[in-house]
């Protein structure tokens, strides 16, 4: 028999997790449109409601960023300036509808490759924070997607907040989307860029993440390395010849392989381009 709670507390939602087997449901917008015509027949647990779980706040050494945040109140956010490649993202999840209701936990634990979400979350060192009746966790968001679908969640915890280290909060951001239209669009690839430049105006560090072209968004970590040292002027040409091996892209119907390759080393280099960019300015200012 279907069943369906709305928990009016986190622990409320933690003892209900504990005791049986729920699907959990925040905003809704990937589970309605997988869902269909179809009956549901799954065990729902609507956390939508728990204001708790919802914004963003500085709390000791790391931003927090609660789960049921939707993106238009990230999009909204007075944020450090890492953060802009969020800002960005977060203007491209859906429409203005979706915005208002896709939440930040449930763009990470959907775990689509192509959520615009994990690239800008994973260039700030994002960490998951987990709870259950048994305790909680911290699991950094490189870790916590293992798969298209698939993340470490256990069935009785809850992603409570997405949590980035002060120390992660270097430098400027910028994120690029490569879709086959400007707006509402499902992404063949996406980039985000964070970079640091010293005094002499190089880069002193640079965390680069693509999405959308391997199972899981990936860091560039073999390119982060190479652009240490260099001025911002010489960095597409590095990005062009890149191999970029943390990559497996795949053919399908939005792009074939050697597209998104291709596509993933030019949105690279603009990212770059425009975290430099953006990094000069402030210093100049």
């Amino acid at each position: 028999m279907h069943r369906y709670a709305k928990p009016r507390s986190v622990e409320e939602a933690l003892s209900l997790l504990g005791a049986g087997e729920w699907r959990v449901l925040a905003g809704g917008t990937d589970f309605y449109p997988a869902q269909g015509v179809r009956p549901i027949r799954e065990a729902i647990l609507d956390i939508g409601g728990l204001g708790e779980l919802r914004g963003i706040a500085h709390e000791g050494a790391y931003w927090r960023i609660g789960a049921t945040t939707s993106w238009s109140d990230v999009a909204r956010a007075a944020l450090p300036t890492a953060f802009s490649a969020l800002h960005e993202a977060a203007r491209e999840v859906g429409s203005v509808q979706i915005q208002n209701t896709a939440t930040v936990a449930g763009n990470l634990c959907n775990a689509s490759p192509a959520a615009d979400g994990v690239p800008p979350l994973l260039v700030v060192d994002a960490e998951v924070e987990l709870r259950s009746v048994r305790g909680s966790r911290q699991v950094p968001l490189a870790g916590f997607i293992l798969g298209n679908r698939r993340t470490v969640r256990a069935p009785d915890e809850l992603v409570t907040a997405v949590l980035v280290p002060d120390t992660s909060l270097g430098g400027r951001s910028a994120f690029v989307k490569l879709g086959s239209r400007r707006y509402l669009v499902i992404s063949i690839a996406m980039a985000a860029a964070r970079v640091e430049l010293d005094a002499l105006g190089r880069i002193a560090n640079a965390a680069i993440a693509v999405g959308a072209c391997s199972a899981v968004a990936k860091r560039l970590s073999g390119l982060e390395r190479a652009l240490v040292g260099l001025r911002p002027c010489t960095v597409r040409d590095l990005v062009a010849a890149a191999e970029l091996a943390e990559l497996s892209p795949i053919d399908d119907v939005r792009a074939s392989a050697s597209y998104r390759r291709d596509g993933a080393r030019e949105i690279v280099a603009r990212a770059i381009g425009l975290a430099c960019q953006a990094s000069g300015e402030a210093r100049a200012a």
